[in-house]
């Protein structure tokens, strides 16, 4: 039985979806379908935590503008003052890389050189490869999704600070809105993961199975050695993959869209200030035809470009009115904020819509790359966004 779920899961459907509906005061509808954990017969559920692949990034936002709140960053800053080292361009080495630039995918890094640094590598090591720059466009002026901007992020908060990425992240974000979630597995509890949802592609599992949970936490060592003592404050921000390591369910997930919906708290729980929330949800970016690449993929040919047409502080920005852009999956031409992800065979989503004061969060495992009708992502994605 179990083997003809996955025969089926890698021909046509997902292995496992959930799509949860809310409002400001709570979970409104809940979805779930499939399994979990194929080779068990799990059924998956909204608790389940799940990778959700580049949500992550807003989520890091929220934890950065904490720390501006309190004093410890400036978001206009050269975090080169951070680091304790110069974070410049080489080809623009006049400018100063700030969080904002990093944020918002304006920084002129890019992925080509890689961006999962093992264990007793260092970012400043990374970036030092001339292939992580964009050599046409100096920072500020162009958009180009980059996963490598956030462990440059995540190392410039443990400079800050002190503390370990994921630590701090659970003590800015997670615990103070009693979430059961963490990134790369490290800091979650056991009960989590038990439940955790094993990522499919073509009917396999690539990720979060068990042996994956039990096994190193973090990108190991090139001598396959796990050692984390060896942890240093900022020397490897890509450590607990800010990019998109968090694991969280997607009752969970609602929680941080409900956030969204209600100027920075929940739950009787203040965590940004109104003023921090609309430097949070402002656009710092918008498509003007030449001025940035439009999807994390587009140049490749993977994905049709026109998703995103505006983006903030790790936040993106759906319906924009402009003949280019194809990023409304929910097809109703309201402006939505929230962030797409899509990893090892998953596609995840978080979307809010501030002035109707409702959102959804929904994932699904074993997706297709069927290309959708109503934008840039994929058909799947398009039918949990309008609960179809």
């Amino acid at each position: 039985m179990v083997m003809l779920l996955m025969m089926l899961a890698a021909a046509s459907a997902p292995m496992a979806s959930v799509r949860v509906a809310f409002d400001r005061d709570g979970v409104t509808t809940v979805d779930s379908r499939g399994l979990a954990d194929a080779a068990s017969g799990r059924a998956v559920t909204a608790d389940d935590p799940v990778r959700i692949a580049s949500i992550s990034k807003l989520v890091v936002a929220i934890g950065v503008m904490r720390l501006v709140e309190q004093g410890v960053l400036d978001l206009d800053a050269d975090v080169s003052e951070r680091l304790g080292w110069r974070l410049r361009h080489p080809n623009y080495p006049n400018v100063p890389i700030t969080l904002r630039l990093l944020l918002s995918h304006r920084s002129g890094l890019t992925d080509q050189g890689g961006y999962l640094i093992a264990l007793g590598e260092g970012i400043e090591g990374a970036v030092a490869e001339p292939k992580a720059w964009d050599d046409a466009n100096p920072p500020g002026r162009f958009f180009r999704y980059t996963n490598l901007n956030f462990p440059v992020v995540a190392s410039v908060m443990e400079r800050a600070t002190g503390e370990r990425f994921d630590r701090l992240m659970e003590r800015l974000v997670l615990a103070p809105l009693k979430l059961d979630a963490c990134f790369n597995w490290a800091g979650c509890s056991a009960e989590a993961k038990a439940r955790a949802v094993v990522l499919y592609d073509e009917g396999k599992p690539v990720r979060d199975e068990q042996a994956f949970i039990a096994g190193c936490p973090v990108t190991p060592a090139k001598d396959g050695s796990c050692d984390l003592t060896t942890w240093q404050a900022g020397r490897n921000g890509a450590l607990f993959s800010p990019q998109g390591g968090l694991r969280i369910s997607m009752r969970g997930l609602a929680k941080i869209g409900r956030l969204l919906l209600s100027d920075g708290s929940v739950d009787g729980v203040r965590l940004l200030s109104p003023a921090s929330m609309r430097v949070l949800t402002t656009p710092e970016w918008t498509f003007d035809g030449s001025n940035g690449v439009q999807n994390e993929e587009a140049e490749s040919g993977v994905r049709a470009g026109g998703f995103n047409c505006r983006y903030g502080l790790a936040v993106s920005f759906t319906a924009t009115p402009l003949p280019a852009c194809r990023d409304d999956p929910v097809g109703d031409r309201r402006p939505r904020i929230g962030h797409a992800g899509e990893a090892y065979g998953l596609r995840s989503g978080l979307w809010v819509d501030r002035a109707a004061g409702t959102g959804i969060a929904y994932f699904a495992t074993n997706v297709t790359p069927e290309p959708g009708t109503r934008s840039a992502l994929t058909l799947t994605e398009e039918r949990l966004a309008r609960g179809e």
